[in-house]
């Protein structure tokens, strides 16, 4: 069994609510947080798959096209593996928010999902985000989690961004 590293993408991986970017809804609102790239690349380095778990709900309100979410990703994966970094596999909930499937976090479908599909020892794994539902689907999931931000007491460990939390995380393991 593998271990891995699930990531949710607006907040941790690319900024969201800043002065710059409100919504990702096209490839030229994609930009990169300061040394995340780097980060899935110690990952990578130090044996972990790297996922990425977001919630897309702006494809199902109609916001955004599946066509546009594509190459958001490609975008996002090529400035990743420009760094050296590799992402295994892109998972998404396009669903209305209020739809009540299993694969929008709070639900741990996705991690499921990936999990079953790539061998993964959920129990030797990682869900990071930076809002309750990513952390609610990683606890569900039995992963450990972590939160990049400032909201206190909702995850295992907390830390300011996703490169110091890859720094814990390899030291650790």
């Amino acid at each position: 069994m593998k271990k891995a590293v699930f990531l949710d993408r607006d907040g941790v991986l690319n900024e969201v609510l800043t002065d710059r970017v409100k919504f990702v809804n096209h490839p030229n609102q994609l930009h990169l947080l300061d040394r995340a790239a780097e980060a899935v690349k110690l990952f990578n380095d130090s044996g972990f798959t790297v996922f990425v778990v977001t919630n897309q709900g702006g494809v199902g309100l109609g916001y955004m096209s599946e066509s546009s979410l594509s190459r958001i990703h490609a975008k996002m994966e090529r400035l990743i593996s420009e760094k050296g970094g590799i992402i295994q596999e892109i998972a998404c909930c396009t669903h209305k928010p209020d739809r009540g499937c299993s694969c929008r976090k709070p639900e741990p479908g996705m991690l499921f999902d990936l999990a079953e599909r790539y061998g993964i020892d959920l129990s030797e794994s990682y869900m990071i985000g930076d809002r309750e539902p990513d952390i609610a689907a990683g606890r569900s999931a039995g992963t450990a989690v972590i939160l990049i931000g400032d909201q206190p007491g909702l995850a295992d460990a907390q830390f300011p961004s996703l490169w110091d939390a890859a720094e814990w995380i390899i030291a650790k393991n």
